[in-house]
């Protein structure tokens, strides 16, 4: 966007090279290696005009983005048809652009499942009643009238989930780099050990709070069908990984009599603790929801929220970067209650994470929140601030981000979590 036409046309030559090099590698027969190249060749001139016009205008729009980001996946799923192709195996590649029908929202788009259901069973169904094996490029999806989209952060899991919920599948596979969902990081917990299966709602509070597994929007699709979600190694595909189901295979009546109640644990960094306090906030209506709507027209993301029973403060946690936008517009929201004394102060603290113990098996059970703070008073960890969901299957804690790794190695131990 800046005007820049060195830096994309390096990129061509890097493009066509490398994925070149990679159909070579891959593909031995000659007419199905000069197809594919043909088809890399013009994908690449496509991004190269894209990128000419980017340059002159001197601006990227979402749709130009849309276009430019999905462009890796139009270049390597017909490579992987293809080498699969030449292994004796029947594969087709097929561009979700002509299967999930989206939004215009060109860089995070949302997908119209009536349509994508139509669409995907109209074009998948008949290549897998011949036998055949879809291969299907992850994250690209497009408009109904055909302008690309892509589905933004998580796209390509979630294009599987889309597709499998569209499908009707008896499960969708995620295969990443790790063994399934672990209790915890294993750079902190060299104990931590995978999980065979986590419910839709423990994998969902776990995506929330910071495990990278999954996404949380991945796993909408497979919700709304009832469709398990297996988590699974690449780099180790005989072992199971982690199942993600609509209820526990024991119930969780079987999780309190003997199976864990709390089942992982995770850390999101990287925060701000905002407290707005004073004695003048005390039977006020409507201190939270000014509070509230402040931040939000801020566009900050609120991770956590603790309100003292007297009702003299409010605290809550968001990214490190909308801290200090938040607190200024919390003290304009407030400006007249700071100057009569109502409110004391909008106070800042930073250095912050949110340490979250997550399990079905925590609802009903006694006792789960006095071991949680037993763990960490036993070994000097303060807890800044406390808030458990209505649902019983979460307690998130802020801390010191100094505290952190060790809050999560003291609760670990303290529950067992590694067998």
């Amino acid at each position: 966007a800046k005007g820049d036409r060195t830096r994309y046309r390096d990129a061509r030559l890097i493009l066509i090279g490398r994925h070149h090099d990679a159909a070579e590698a891959l593909v031995h027969d000659l007419d199905e290696l000069n197809r594919l190249q043909s088809v890399t060749d013009e994908r690449v001139r496509e991004f190269e005009r894209l990128c000419m016009a980017v340059a002159i205008l001197g601006e990227l729009t979402d749709r130009g983005l849309a276009v430019i980001s999905g462009l890796g996946e139009r270049l390597l799923a017909p490579i992987l048809a293809a080498a699969l192709r030449d292994r004796g195996l029947p594969a087709a590649f097929v561009d979700a652009g002509e299967l999930i029908v989206s939004d215009d929202n060109f860089a995070s788009a949302a997908p119209l499942m009536d349509a994508t259901r139509t669409a995907t069973r109209g074009r998948l169904l008949p290549l897998l009643d011949q036998g055949d094996i879809p291969v299907v490029t992850g994250f690209v999806a497009a408009t109904a009238d055909g302008a690309p989209t892509v589905l933004g952060r998580g796209g390509s899991d979630y294009s599987a989930a889309i597709l499998g919920a569209a499908l009707d599948a008896d499960e969708v596979q995620i295969w990443t780099d790790v063994d399934g969902v672990l209790t915890a990081d294993p750079r902190i917990v060299s104990e931590a050990r995978s999980l065979p299966e986590l419910t839709y709602g423990e994998a969902a509070e776990l995506a929330y709070f910071g495990a990278k597994v999954l996404h949380p929007k991945t796993m909408l699709p497979c919700i709304d069908r009832g469709i398990p979600i297996s988590v699974r190694n690449t780099f180790n595909p005989t072992f199971p990984g982690t199942r993600v189901v609509a209820q526990a295979t024991n119930g969780v009546a079987a999780q309190r009599g003997g199976g864990p109640a709390v089942k992982a644990l995770t850390v999101i960094r990287g925060l701000t603790l905002v407290t707005v306090a004073g004695r003048g906030m005390m039977g006020v209506p409507g201190i939270a929801a000014r509070t509230f709507t402040a931040v939000a027209g801020q566009d900050a993301n609120v991770l956590m929220i603790s309100q003292a029973s007297s009702e003299q403060s409010i605290c809550f946690v968001v990214p490190e970067g909308d801290a200090t936008k938040v607190a200024r517009e919390l003290e304009a929201t407030f400006a007249s209650e700071i100057r009569q004394r109502a409110i004391d102060r909008i106070a800042v603290e930073r250095n912050i994470v949110i340490v979250a113990a997550v399990g079905e098996g925590m609802k009903g059970t006694p006792g789960i929140a006095a071991r949680l703070f037993s763990a960490l008073g036993d070994k000097n960890v303060n807890v800044i601030a406390v808030a458990q969901g209505s649902s019983e299957t979460n307690i998130s804690l802020a801390l010191a981000a100094a505290d952190a790794d060790a809050a999560v190695r003291y609760i670990h131990a303290a529950f067992n979590l590694g067998g």
